[in-house]
């Protein structure tokens, strides 16, 4: 259980540096796109929640869990923006509520060693099998990179780092 604690508590570090750019802004900046990119910080948690869910999935079905349908492909560049309509809290209660069960998932599953294919996708290798840990790894670090990028726009709005 030890493995799974620490893969858990890395998950909920890393998410705190993420929701840590969103603090005592408006909804309006975590809408703004501050740099020469098109994210904005309420886009990136939606894009890091997304991301997470469909990872989480793919430890429980499968491959079926990261189809590109049509659907799929609108969620997913929807997923970059923070509509007008949309809040912070929101975004953040739609993001908590994907941790809690990733977090669980880790805790509960049988094996971190049980595997699934890899979908056929130009950026995954063919014929790759990624287990439950190699998963979790992915996310802590797509978490994290996307961290570093939450950062440098929250800095680009207000000044504001999420250290130091």
């Amino acid at each position: 259980m030890a493995e799974r604690e620490d893969l858990v508590t890395s998950l909920q570090r890393q998410r705190f540096f993420l929701r840590n750019t969103l603090r005592d802004l408006t909804d309006e900046q975590a809408r703004q796109r501050s740099t020469a990119s098109e994210l904005c910080l309420g886009g990136l948690i939606k894009h890091v929640t997304l991301t997470e869910h469909q990872w989480a999935q793919f430890i429980r079905v499968g491959p079926a869990a990261m189809a590109f349908t049509e659907s799929a492909m609108a969620d997913w560049m929807t997923a970059f923006q923070m509509t007008a309509d949309e809040t912070i809290a929101q975004v953040l209660a739609g993001y908590d509520a994907v941790a809690d069960d990733t977090d669980a998932l880790v805790l509960s599953c049988d094996d971190l060693d049980a595997s699934q294919p890899l979908p056929q996708a130009p950026w995954f290798e063919p014929g790759a099998r990624w287990t439950v840990r190699r998963v979790v790894l992915h996310i802590i670090a797509e978490i994290a990179q996307h961290a570093g990028h939450a950062d440098i726009i929250r800095e680009s709005i207000d000044g504001a780092k999420s250290m130091g």
